[in-house]
């Protein structure tokens, strides 16, 4: 037990970080929120249009997936009860692998509790001391932690910049044993796509494995195949990443990779190791998911469209994915701004430092499936008159 001087330094400790947070209008809270349908949310009883939500295809509340959690629910019971090389994994993990392997056109797949574990276990797996890893400036917290823990020297190249990339293979290679190339396929807080069919391109031309975290890309992109099939085909990306928990609507995180690799991962991959199973009925709600989302490529394609008519509203550059972002730049503007859209009955989160970079605090609006289109106009109309107006005049 602590003693009351080390309660009371601690306590200290923690009060002053908060004090100095609250200061910096960068103190984080948690709000009880009910999603209780496809787009809709409610606050301290208010009912709210959510446009800050990452279930692009409102899955999660989807009768046809809620049935088949509900069906893995009786069968396997509310949890798997060990790792999943003890006793946890359950026969729905193969079912779910090899829909995704399909999907991405891979071998196979491995799944894990979630897209920040799958990053912090795959990464230490393939890049040790002695390695080289190069990571995209805007690849998400989970890779770079994933990065950290790898123990490799590590070079940032510039947001989407190959001939930055091109220049630190040329001068750093040959240096080092291995190289994973890591970066984002949708990044998630911009919306914009990484260019990684010429990402490939220079991968291969210099011995290094590219990775994508495809969080945001499965079940909305190409079709619902995701980022490394923007092109038509899939680009050569031999570590295809992503997570259940958005289009797909449940949760998890996956990898899908040639054979060698996938039984690699399995028995070196200390997250997969060391964390108990999904539950089943988290397993059986994604293969349904994949079901809707294989069975009707116009309805995945539906949050992008969208996303791109909001864009062209407001004469934004295009949207790419179904994410958009609105620069405000300072925090108290941003959670002015949010505050005004949730007085109008909309849910957009103001988005900050740590998350983003410093002086690039903004309003992160996300396109689902279900979203009206009446709402996205006078989502947009309140956004013209009583946002982009203050923003521009000052």
């Amino acid at each position: 037990m602590a003693s009351p001087a080390t309660s009371r330094s601690l306590d200290r400790f923690a009060q002053g970080k908060l004090e100095d947070l609250e200061a910096r209008s960068l103190r984080r809270r948690l709000i009880e929120t009910d999603r209780y349908g496809p787009a809709l949310a409610r606050r301290a009883g208010r009912e709210l249009i959510s446009f800050c939500c990452n279930d692009y295809l409102n899955l999660s509340h989807r009768k046809e997936v809620k049935e088949a959690a509900r069906a893995a629910l009786e069968r396997y019971g509310a949890g798997s009860g060990a790792s999943r090389l003890v006793t946890g994994n359950h026969p729905l993990f193969r079912t779910l692998e090899k829909r995704l392997a399909r999907l991405k056109e891979t071998d196979d797949c491995v799944i894990f509790g979630s897209g920040y574990l799958a990053n912090l276990g795959i990464v230490p797996a393939l890049a040790r001391e002695g390695d080289l890893v190069l990571a995209d400036e805007l690849s998400h917290a989970c890779l770079l932690s994933g990065t950290k823990l790898s123990g490799a020297e590590t070079r940032i190249f510039r947001h989407n910049d190959l001939d930055h990339l091109k220049t630190l293979l040329e001068e750093e290679r040959a240096k080092h044993r291995h190289c994973l190339i890591l970066t984002d396929g949708v990044f998630s807080m911009d919306g914009d796509l990484a260019p990684v069919e010429e990402m490939g391109e220079l991968a291969r031309a210099h011995d290094a494995w590219l990775m994508s975290d495809d969080a945001h890309g499965i079940g909305v992109l190409a079709g619902g195949k995701g980022s490394s099939f923007i092109g038509g085909r899939k680009a050569d990306v031999p570590l295809q990443m992503g997570t259940l928990s958005k289009a797909i609507g449940s949760y998890g995180g996956y990898l899908c990779a040639s054979q060698p690799v996938v039984d690699f991962i399995r028995t070196r991959a200390r997250t997969l190791i060391y964390s108990t199973g999904l539950p089943p009925a988290s397993v059986a709600a994604s293969i349904a998911a994949l079901d809707l989302i294989e069975a009707d490529p116009a309805f995945a394609a539906l949050p992008v469209k969208k996303a791109k008519a909001f864009t062209r509203a407001l004469n934004l550059p295009e949207a790419e994915s179904p994410i958009v972002p609105i620069l405000m730049g300072d925090p108290d503007k941003t959670l002015a701004a949010s505050a005004l859209l949730e007085e109008e009955g909309f849910l957009v989160t103001a988005i900050r430092p740590p998350t983003v970079p410093e002086g690039t605090a903004r309003l992160r609006f996300t396109f689902t499936a279900e979203h009206e289109d009446k709402d996205i106009e006078r989502l947009t109309a309140i956004i013209r008159d009583k946002i982009l107006i203050d923003r521009a005049a000052e």
